[in-house]
């Protein structure tokens, strides 16, 4: 079964706010055996609305849209889609009531939101259990549109609790079958490169899938239908004995998830002393559900005199050595396992850029310190030219430098 999703709202193509509703949704459609064709972002724009929904219901079986349900002028989906299956608006008590009880505990009903209860004649209406614009349904010869709020939180809770279920057992749609694997060592070319035999031999309906990030790829084998499952065990299997020690986890998940169940599983505490990424590192690590369970506190020593007077770096070292090298990567580790009392520390010392390179230091030079216990490490990185990607890549290279450590 094949679906597409719509975004609407002029503050998408301006650029006000970012499109995070379609890739959530390209997730959840996938891992329901839908096939994505195709995602737009459109205006706030009667006859572009329409046109969409002729060019794609010539291509797919479902169109989910999400935006312009909002109770002023600029909204215009409800109409529009009145307009495009000749219909009506008309008043519907039930959303009237939904709508009374998802506002009464902060504010009382106007007229504006009121008129949100109205709803076009012929579709099924689904609640918006946590909204106010509630979500329509069009049965279209054989076809379904679904027309959802923008709000990314309420949108979420009505795919997951109303539209998935439904879309479902309507069409029953073959099952995903997907492996991944966090692989380490590895640049996106270099594995591709490494994997092309086993690649160019997979059987008919199979894919592998690469998603490079700072220091790590994931790869996603995949395939569509239930009774795969033992080809994809068997082709699995291959992959593995490719990989061996390069796969880092076998399940999709980030750096930062990874280190976190480590560090829980063997009830270690863990502090970090940034220099070049800033707090990026305990930011990433706090970014977790539960990260407060081993993780104590971060210092951020982007002056020198941070360095000296928070973590106790030596004056020579910064004076014989500078801010960017190995004694004061292992100082400033070392600072941060006492001062915050942690068993475990992340240090990263370097010039992110773009710019305050030298000739013997040029942008991108780091160092990482990673403590575990009484054992310590230090590794020197040469990484690029661009800032925010340094950054990304340091994060990255610590935290799994520090897993290394563990073991």
């Amino acid at each position: 079964m094949k679906a597409a999703i719509v975004t609407i709202g002029d503050e998408i193509l301006i650029g006000q706010i970012v499109d995070t509703n379609s890739a959530w949704m390209a997730h959840k459609l996938t891992l329901s055996g839908f096939e994505v064709e195709e995602m737009q972002s459109i205006g706030d724009n009667a006859r572009q609305i329409k046109d969409t929904i002729n060019d794609l219901f010539e291509r797919v079986d479902v169109i989910l849209m999400t935006g312009g349900l909002g109770p002023t002028k600029d909204d215009i989906t409800k109409k529009t889609l009145c307009e495009y299956f000749d219909t009506t608006l008309i008043f519907d008590d039930s959303v009237l009531d939904n709508i009374s009880n998802v506002i009464s505990h902060f504010t009382t009903l106007n007229e504006l939101t009121r008129n949100q209860a109205y709803v076009p004649e012929g579709c099924t209406v689904i609640q918006n259990r946590v909204g106010t614009a509630p979500v329509t349904w069009f049965d279209h010869k054989d076809k379904v549109l679904v027309s959802m709020p923008g709000v990314p939180y309420e949108m979420r809770y009505v795919m997951e609790n109303e539209i998935l279920p439904r879309l479902q057992e309507k069409y029953d749609p073959e099952a995903y079958l997907k492996r991944v694997f966090v692989v380490k060592g590895y640049t996106e070319s270099g594995l591709a490169l490494h994997l092309t035999e086993f690649e160019d031999n997979l059987p008919e309906g199979f894919g592998l899938a690469y998603l490079p990030s700072p220091g790590l790829v994931k790869l996603r084998l995949f395939v569509r239908g239930e009774h795969r499952l033992p080809e994809l065990e068997a082709q699995e299997r291959k992959l593995k004995n490719l990989l061996g020690d390069a796969i880092l986890v076998e399940k999709d998940v980030t750096v930062e998830k990874l280190l976190g169940e480590r560090l829980f599983e063997k009830g270690l505490t863990i502090g970090t002393a940034e220099s070049c990424t800033g707090g990026n590192i305990a930011h990433l690590i706090t970014s977790i559900p539960g990260s407060s369970h081993y993780f104590k506190g971060s210092v951020v020593s982007y002056a020198n005199e941070e360095k000296i007077n928070i973590l106790h770096v030596s004056e020579s070292a910064l004076v014989q050595h500078g801010a960017v090298s190995e004694i004061v990567a292992l100082e400033m580790a070392k600072g941060a396992q006492r001062v915050l009392n942690v068993d475990c520390s992340i240090s990263t010392t370097g010039i992110a850029g773009p710019d305050g390179g030298t000739e013997e230091k040029p942008v991108g030079t780091v160092w990482i310190c990673t403590t575990y216990k009484d054992l310590h490490t230090v590794r020197k990185y040469q990484l690029g030219k661009y800032r925010e990607a340094n950054i990304t890549r340091a994060s990255n290279l610590a935290m799994l430098q520090l897993m290394e450590m563990m073991g």
